[in-house]
């Protein structure tokens, strides 16, 4: 009884087999046939591999939400470099309201020498080479994203060569933590003096034709510290052409989490516009010179995540590729075929065309060939 059930459950299955198997014995195979069989599976690994290329590969996938974090404090960091001497200059936030300065503590002035070393020349060459690059193509920011944290270190590096020149400039560097509202970074003569209305700068001893605000900004980042993200400012030189001269940074800061297989940081990422001028009070140009960095923070935040193409829509389009090379090769070659003989038939049938015919007298015509008589002598 348990064997008789079991026939029948094989036969129905059978039935519902969806692949019957042609026997051998009818099975035709032709030259042009193992033709496009050649050409479907070279054309099928071809395709196989280019998408395990596209699985293997990631891309960087951008959310927008509206920052509700306004408790918190914004990191600075900074690595500028002046063309003059530290005593000279001093450094300091200040916020919108203009009646909190945020401490400079976090600074280091350190005496340095403005001209750059051969090694570090090719440093900032390269920097400002990147620099052009992502301004032309934007997409590269994803692979500095997804190179975070692998890439070599984008700080400058120190100087190779024992130079005995005396120090001529001052390098401002280290971290500072703000309000995250709108103030203004600037670097001027003088150290700054705090009072209650505000914040000045004493800069009655030092003497004028000591102003030189040129500079170079080595690294300005916002946010939390992420090795090989390379920001706008990264490796900007600016000389100035006048004792008088200020320079001015407009800058709008994106909040930024930045999620990828390797890190997950809070950082920001922000745009900037740049402006200089000559302080000529008689040509109505007024302000002070020195270098100042004015930001502003975007409502917005945007969260960038690496993303992976998942196995079960790889395995998809890869039954996508098979399937459908197979289906496209099997209707070119029967139609190709097809088209081979009915023109081998329209010339068979064209071989077969009558020599010529014979009149009767009621106006019929024989198509038949004359019968070969054999002469008789």
């Amino acid at each position: 009884m348990r064997r008789l059930n079991r026939k029948k459950t094989l036969s129905l299955v059978k039935e519902l087999d969806a692949f019957p198997k042609v026997p051998d014995s009818y099975v035709e195979t032709s030259a042009s046939g193992g033709t496009v069989s050649l050409i479907a599976f070279t054309t099928m690994a071809l395709l196989t591999i280019m998408e395990f290329s596209v699985y293997q590969d990631t891309w960087m996938k951008y959310e927008y939400e509206v920052d509700k974090d306004f408790s918190s404090k914004l990191r600075i960091n900074i690595d500028i470099t002046v063309a003059m001497k530290c005593q000279y200059i001093g450094a300091d936030v200040l916020d919108l309201a203009e009646t909190m300065v945020a401490s400079a503590d976090g600074l280091v002035y350190e005496p340095a020498i403005f001209d750059l070393s051969p090694q570090q020349k090719e440093w900032q060459r390269m920097l400002q080479l990147i620099q052009s690059r992502l301004q032309e193509e934007h997409s590269l920011q994803d692979v500095i994203f997804k190179s975070a944290f692998k890439s070599t270190s984008t700080a400058l590096p120190p100087r190779e060569d024992d130079s005995s020149q005396p120090p001529d400039a001052c390098r401002i560097r280290g971290h500072l933590y703000v309000n995250k509202v709108a103030g203004n970074f600037h670097i001027t003569v003088g150290k700054a003096i705090p009072h209650p209305r505000g914040h000045a700068h004493l800069a009655a001893l030092v003497n004028h034709d000591s102003y030189n605000f040129s500079h170079r900004i080595d690294h300005l980042s916002f946010g939390e510290l992420v090795p090989g993200i390379i920001n706008p400012l990264d490796g900007t030189e600016k000389i100035a052409f006048d004792h008088n001269q200020m320079f001015q940074y407009f800058i709008t800061i994106v909040p930024t989490k930045l999620h990828t297989y390797k890190i997950s940081a809070d950082t920001h990422q922000f745009s900037v516009t740049e402006r200089e001028r000559v302080i000529n009070h008689a040509a109505g140009s007024h302000g002070v010179s020195g270098i100042f960095m004015k930001y502003d923070l975007s409502s917005l935040m945007v969260t960038v995540t690496e993303e992976h193409m998942p196995f079960w829509q790889f395995f998809v389009r890869l039954c996508g590729i098979v399937g459908g090379i197979f289906s496209t090769t099997g209707m070119l070659h029967g139609i190709g075929k097809f088209i081979v003989e009915i023109i081998y038939c329209r010339f068979r049938l064209g071989a077969y065309k009558p020599v010529n015919s014979v009149p009767f007298e009621d106006g019929h015509t024989d198509n038949h060939l004359p019968l070969l008589e054999n002469n008789t002598h």
